[in-house]
């Protein structure tokens, strides 16, 4: 029975190794293409991502369960693995440093675009003031839409 145990253990090791692998390769795929504002790649390996993060997910539940017999069990490619996993982790904080980026400037040229569509509105809207009276000078309170497109 330990043999077994043995054996599987290195088998979702090995496993791991590769989804792990896979994972970097993509992270560093999406981060490429956030450096270059090439959105469309973004999205293509978007499902990408979305499967190797469940596999990597459902594998570490085995990893979480069986930690006791995981940390006794010593190998090179559990070694390599954590290499792997080291590398992984820069790629991820890379990844989160580059989505947070392209949200945030996504945001400031937003609000840029409303702030000047407001302003402009403002001289050509009218209307109601404090008191209910129709007024053209109290109109800073206007609904706007945008298309997200733009």
């Amino acid at each position: 029975m330990e043999e077994l145990q043995t054996k599987d253990i290195a088998e979702k090791i090995d496993l791991m190794k590769q989804i792990v692998s896979g994972f970097t390769d993509v992270i560093g795929k999406e981060n490429e293409a956030l450096k270059n504002n090439d959105v469309k790649t973004v999205k293509l390996l978007y499902e990408q991502k979305l499967k190797t993060v469940a596999a990597y997910r459902s594998l570490s539940a085995f990893f979480i369960k069986n930690r006791a017999a995981v940390s006794a069990f010593e190998s090179k490619e559990k070694d390599e693995l954590k290499e792997l996993s080291g590398i992984l982790d820069k790629a991820l904080k890379t990844n989160e440093m580059l989505l947070k980026t392209r949200m945030e400037a996504g945001k400031k040229v937003m609000d840029t675009i409303i702030g000047i569509a407001k302003t402009t509105n403002k001289s050509n809207a009218t209307s109601y003031g404090a008191h209910g009276t129709y007024t053209p000078l109290d109109n800073n309170r206007n609904a706007l839409a945008f298309n997200r497109t733009l």
